[in-house]
């Protein structure tokens, strides 16, 4: 969520140049955010041809604050904002956006269907058939949201299925994940800045290994310290073929140590919204990857998260 107030707020301070489309966040978490004021600054580092870098903080723990009443509305003046940094980004803007007819077609080399070499939608499902039947109890968000995990990719993580490893394997997969995603509200829609909420939506890899693989690990909290996030292609128009508010997100993971973990999303185009529409012959070769992000997180003891919540609301 963070994040995508970042991504906006780079969105709306480049809606008038001609680079107006994120293409690339690379983003470092330095501390943990906090529900209170925030400020997020903006600044240009170069504008080329093709690409405009950016970089956008986003700062907390507000100065003097002021509180004017004006018109029975409560106004609050931040006056020698002397914010912490909490979250760094740096952004690269372009031009990725749909075309006046439509279409998406690419202005340069694109490795697309039909070619034998372009990677189709991982999910086996369809979003016709979709069940809400996963959240996870430190989603806040949940109410809004429907989620529906392929049993198919699921299943992948159980210990007697081919993929695990031995002394004679080579390479491995590691630990998958996928399901459909929907905003359950019709009026919210896929946009750009929710693409940088949506890669970090899945069930991690601490969460899919077995017991037997995390002996002496109790509840955790997995925050991420490094995630880049690229914009694949444009998020396609509402038509028979694409969905609004619906997408296909997609997780594997492969290394941990000591606690520091990868994780690798996919976003896709869905052909219908969450359990509408119905399945069409060649619907996956309609499907678009819009966005990837791969990430570094880390393993903590809930504990650690609850006493920093703690020590603020004493500050309070």
């Amino acid at each position: 969520y963070i994040l995508a107030l970042l991504v906006e707020a780079c969105l709306q301070h480049q809606s008038q140049t001609r680079h107006p489309d994120p293409i690339h966040v690379t983003a470092h978490y330095l501390r943990s955010s906090q529900p209170s004021e925030f400020e997020i600054r903006v600044r240009t580092l170069r504008t080329g041809r093709g690409f405009t870098n950016l970089t956008a903080e986003l700062y907390q723990q507000v100065g003097q604050v002021f509180d004017l009443t004006s018109s029975n509305r409560l106004l609050i003046l931040c006056i020698e904002f002397q914010g912490t940094v909490t979250v760094s980004t740096h952004q690269i803007f372009g031009v990725n956006t749909v075309f006046p007819d439509g279409s998406t077609q690419s202005r340069g080399l694109t490795l697309a269907p039909p070619s034998s070499y372009a990677r189709r939608i991982p999910l086996h499902t369809h979003p016709s058939n979709a069940v809400s039947e996963f959240t996870r109890d430190v989603w806040k968000f949940e109410s809004y949201v429907a989620l529906s995990p392929d049993p198919k990719i699921i299943e992948k993580n159980a210990p007697n299925h081919p993929n695990r490893t031995n002394a004679s394997t080579i390479g491995g997969t590691g630990l998958e994940w996928g399901a459909w995603f929907s905003f359950r509200d019709k009026g919210d829609k896929i946009t750009k800045n929710s693409l940088a909420f949506l890669v970090d939506v899945f069930a991690g890899l601490p969460y899919l290994m077995p017991r037997s693989e995390r002996l002496g690990l109790g509840k955790s909290w997995f925050p991420t310290m490094v995630l880049a996030l690229e914009f694949k292609a444009p998020i396609p128009r509402f038509s028979d073929d694409h969905a609004d508010r619906t997408v296909g997100i997609y997780y594997s993971s492969k290394f941990v140590t000591d606690g520091r973990h990868d994780g690798n999303v996919e976003i896709w185009t869905a052909p219908c919204n969450f359990g509408e529409g119905s399945e069409v012959p060649g619907w996956r070769e309609k499907q678009v990857c819009i966005a990837t992000a791969t990430q570094m997180a880390y393993i903590l003891p809930l504990e650690v998260n609850l006493k920093r919540a703690k020590k603020r609301e004493n500050k309070l």
